[in-house]
């Protein structure tokens, strides 16, 4: 203790003469620090960026050992310092590969910034408090804190991207002006992000780029490798994406750096990221960090929230923000967060990793951990490691940090960089309506010819399905008596495989594929049409049997069209499902077929329900496309008509469907 002690003290009269960020040069004893090379230092920065209207042209070389990255730049604000050299490896890249990236800095301030959510009868949650800071271009700005401590909160209320049922109070300022960041000019990875995974990586991002940009499509092409390149995903961007429908795919790493990649085709002169490190090992966290250090390095401002790192990625972050509870309690410097703990009274040990100390200090919930742990000993004694009351040491952080040095250059900085406004975030534009419409029907095709589980699969249980219905129902042939029979099968065919298609809804909750589905369900139609036709026996017609198809096929689309509807009402694949099922069964038994339309109860069953119910149009059309025009002998001298035939069987059908005069009267 006396050893971190003289440490602490040789570091604050080392930094405390000097509050600017760039004056704060880690000492090379420092107690957590590796020896001098094994770890690349964090980047310094001027204290007041001034703005220019020229942007920076920063090019990116690989040197030819691959073991560093070099970075050049024109004389333009804000201006950025050499990088440390460090004998960590940088991701892949090929070797002499140049990676061309225009920036101009954009700098984010936020001060007093307060949040809150509505309660059960106001507005009285605060999940952030009075938070203040700031992030330069070329920058890691790191959100930390132990779970619900509002770091996703902050992030998003930042980025403007805040729920309309939250509150926030205080100023943001982007390059010096309170002005909201236009479309295209930042990116936001959420901590979860849906990726197709039957697309390829360099597919998945050519697609976005459709989506998102304006312009021609060799323009896009470009984007996109860029972007591959920027996240080191060259030697995966022709590999499925994977992750359903038993594809193997990319590894939880890469499939974060896809969603970050997806985001860079916009180009974008700030990145938030919400958990990029989240459910990853301590590899792919590294290799994460590392590739994001390098984007840094590149111009891009990143803000983004950890809950948790090693010792290496640490010390790849240029500040901290440090939440608990709402409450910020430091931000800065990393190593000025290590002083900030051992002035008040909470130095970090000599074998701990800083954030496991710091959350160790802040996190409530290691009280319970005390409460369970109060009555035991270790080899040494007490739990002396565990006896700290977060409570207090919650307090002391917060007071300590107000009154430090760290808080009045943060308010400094601030003043300097929202007192002259640098130039506005323009808007990127979009893509056209119709250019998003044609893409996405083109990805949905591509997705629908490789999604086995989904899609082929079904068709294969389709035509199970009518193979089991049309060997039910063989060998009826053409007599009266086999009127109620055949009836049967058309209803159990439409009913059943129209219930057979809520299998597809965990498909649609991942995109909504309208338009592409149209050439999928016109072949399920045409094939389970033609099992179940030749094997009951219907009519030998072609005309007959092009209609059958094309009735089966509308009642697929209208049932499609349902499910797309329920989908995106819920968003929830359990309660679709379940809405699903409720709504065919109250078709199936409003059809016509149970009981009849008139013998239905009226508020209720006639009134709407045997109206909307599409079952009964579909049975009917098939019905009259069947029995009309042929007749049926009764004895041997009297025939009835078919419409004859299904009313004195008890069917009921459309008040459209027509007959003569005669054949009216000789019903009885």
């Amino acid at each position: 203790m006396e050893e971190i002690q003289s440490q602490s003290d040789n570091y604050r009269s080392s930094s405390s003469s000097a509050s600017s960020p760039a004056s704060r040069v880690p000492s090379s004893n420092f107690f957590y620090l590796r020896k001098p090379g094994s770890l690349r230092q964090p980047i310094s920065f001027e204290d007041s960026p001034e703005w220019d209207d020229t942007t920076t042209d920063i090019d990116v070389r690989v040197d030819e050992g691959g073991d560093s990255i070099n970075a050049a730049t024109t004389p333009a604000s804000p201006s950025l310092s050499k990088l440390n050299s460090g004998s960590l490896p940088s991701p892949h890249l090929p070797e002499g590969a140049v990676i061309p990236r225009k920036i101009a800095g954009a700098s984010v301030a936020w001060k007093d910034l307060t949040v809150t959510i509505k309660g059960k009868r106001k507005y009285s949650d605060k999940v952030i408090k009075s938070s203040t800071g700031y992030a330069l271009p070329g920058t890691l700005t790191v959100i930390m804190g132990p779970a619900k401590s509002g770091k996703s909160t902050l992030l998003r209320a930042i980025a403007g991207r805040l729920p309309p049922s939250d509150r926030m109070y205080g100023e943001v300022f982007v390059n010096g002006a309170k002005s909201q960041m236009p479309y295209g000019s930042y990116g936001y990875v959420d901590r979860e992000t849906t990726l197709i995974g039957s697309l390829t990586v360099r597919e998945f991002l050519y697609y976005s780029a459709l989506l998102q940009l304006p312009g021609f499509f060799c323009q896009k092409k470009s984007v996109v490798e860029d972007a591959i390149h920027a996240m080191s995903l060259g030697e995966h961007a022709n590999k499925l994406i994977g992750g359903h429908c038993y594809m193997k795919g990319l590894p939880s790493g890469e499939r974060r750096l896809v969603s970050i990649a997806r985001e860079l085709v916009m180009r974008p002169r700030i990145l938030f990221l919400d958990e990029p490190l989240y459910h990853l090992d301590s590899v792919s966290a590294l290799l994460m960090m590392v590739t994001l250090r390098r984007l840094a390095s590149t111009g891009c401002t990143l803000i983004l929230t950890i809950y948790q790192s090693s010792t290496e990625v640490f010390g790849l972050f240029d500040r901290i923000c440090l939440l608990s509870n709402g409450n910020t309690l430091f931000f800065g410097e990393t190593l000025a967060c290590l002083q900030h703990f051992s002035n008040a009274g909470f130095p970090c040990p000599i074998m701990q990793s800083p954030s496991d100390h710091f959350l160790r200090a802040i996190n409530t919930d290691f009280d319970r951990i005390i409460a369970m742990c109060k009555n035991w000993q270790d080899d040494n004694g007490d739990f002396s490691s565990v006896n700290m009351d977060t409570a207090v040491a919650i307090r002391t952080l917060e007071a300590t940090y107000k009154s430090s040095a760290d808080a009045a250059s943060v308010e400094t900085m601030i003043l300097k960089l929202t007192e002259k406004e640098g130039p506005a975030l323009k808007s990127k534009g979009k893509a056209s309506n119709a250019t998003r419409v044609a893409v996405l029907t083109w990805r949905s095709l591509l997705v629908v010819s490789r999604e086995w589980k989904y899609y082929w699969l079904h068709l294969i249980l389709y035509m199970l399905l009518t193979l089991c219905i049309g060997t039910v129902f063989s060998g009826l042939g053409h007599s009266l008596s086999s009127v109620v029979t055949r009836v049967a099968a058309i209803f159990v065919f439409v009913s059943f495989c129209s219930l057979l298609s809520i299998a597809r809804v965990p498909a649609l909750m991942k995109e909504i594929k309208l338009l592409s589905s149209i050439p999928f369900l016109f072949l399920i139609s045409i094939t389970s049409s033609l099992v179940f036709y030749f094997l009951v026996g219907l009519e030998d017609q072609f005309s007959l049997l092009m209609y059958f198809v094309l009735n089966f096929f509308v009642t697929l689309l209208l049932n499609e069209g349902i499910m797309l509807v329920v989908a995106t009402l819920w968003q929830d694949v359990f309660w679709s499902v379940l809405t699903l099922l409720c709504i065919h069964v109250v078709m199936m038994l409003s059809a016509g077929y149970f009981r009849i339309r008139s013998a239905l109860p009226g508020p209720l069953w006639m009134y709407p329900m045997s109206y909307i119910a599409f079952h009964t149009y579909s049975i009917q059309g098939l019905l009259e496309n069947e029995y009309l025009g042929n007749s049926f002998a009764v004895g041997q001298v009297r025939s009835i008509s078919g419409f004859q035939a299904l009313q004195r069987r008890k069917i009921s059908l459309l008040k459209s469907f027509k007959c003569s005069n005669r054949d009216r009267t000789d019903t009885s």
